[in-house]
């Protein structure tokens, strides 16, 4: 069984159920799947940005701002109260970029590795929930037909296998999206670094990466060779080492001390006395 249908089946058994907790993936980046009676209303993963980062990437908020609101809220994980009774969201807008987040993190867990999943209690409560759970089933399905039209394009792209680099000399106009990238891209970043780096959604960044490859503003270094190791032509003796040396001798005991009695003689070991 793939990894994609041990998750699909996973879920719809959440989904049966009308399970209220968490179905937790192991894998490459692997993440958590919160549900609310059997509907998915979050995804951690550390495979793509989370809502806050698309918050704080958008400017209707600064980090500054963001730690205040946590602090007034007690430390909650979503201050979503405050973001919009201070006016840096409505909700609205709030909704999309929860469902945003929230299909961006289907999309990299499943362009990953899974190795497992296990259901189990909620545990912390979910970073930005949407208000309304989404079918496991839509979210697979729409992930899927990404991973499907990745494949498509002139150049595909996986969210962390290239490491592109730019390439000198490109005076065109760009798009700010791509202006993020060639700032970032430094031969090191995977399309995963970079949606993080840019606080964009992976799947974005994904696409526009194939896009850049294809027209030639980025380039990737080719992998370098891996270092041969040498070994000792067939016939050649290697040295054997010298015994260790043997131990030095051990100083006489007690026992072979003369004795002497008080106001006595002792003899020697060559006959004499004293």
């Amino acid at each position: 069984m793939s990894g994609y249908d041990l998750l699909a089946r996973s879920l719809a058994a959440c989904g049966r159920e009308g399970l209220t907790g968490a179905l937790r993936v192991s894998g490459v980046p692997g993440g958590t799947f919160h549900l609310r009676h059997g509907l998915v209303v979050a995804v951690e993963t550390p495979g793509a940005p989370g809502p806050e980062a698309l918050l704080l990437r958008s400017g209707r908020v600064t980090g500054e701002q963001w730690a205040a609101l946590v602090r007034e809220a007690g430390g909650a994980r979503w201050p979503v109260t405050g973001l919009i009774a201070h006016g840096y969201t409505g909700a609205a807008q709030l909704r999309v970029v929860c469902a945003m987040a929230l299909q961006d993190a289907v999309f990299a867990v499943i362009a990953g590795r899974i190795d497992g999943c296990e259901s189990g209690p909620a545990g912390l409560e979910p970073p930005a929930p949407v208000p309304v759970g989404e079918s496991s089933v839509r979210l697979l399905e729409e992930a899927g037909r990404k991973l499907a039209a990745l494949a498509t394009l002139p150049y595909p792209v996986h969210p962390d296998r290239e490491r592109p680099l730019p390439v000198a000399g490109y005076e065109g106009p760009l798009t700010e999206l791509r202006r993020d990238v060639l700032a970032h891209a430094d031969g090191r970043r995977t399309a995963r670094d970079l949606a993080f780096r840019t606080g964009r959604g992976v799947y974005t960044v994904t696409v526009e990466l194939a896009r850049m490859l294809a027209e030639g503003l980025l380039t990737c270094p080719p992998t370098p060779a891996p270092i041969p190791v040498r070994t000792p032509p067939e016939g050649v003796r290697h040295r054997t080492p010298p015994p260790p040396a043997p131990p030095p001798p051990e100083p006489p005991g007690p026992a072979d001390l003369p004795r002497r009695r008080p106001g006595g003689f002792f003899r020697l070991r060559n006959g004499t006395t004293r």
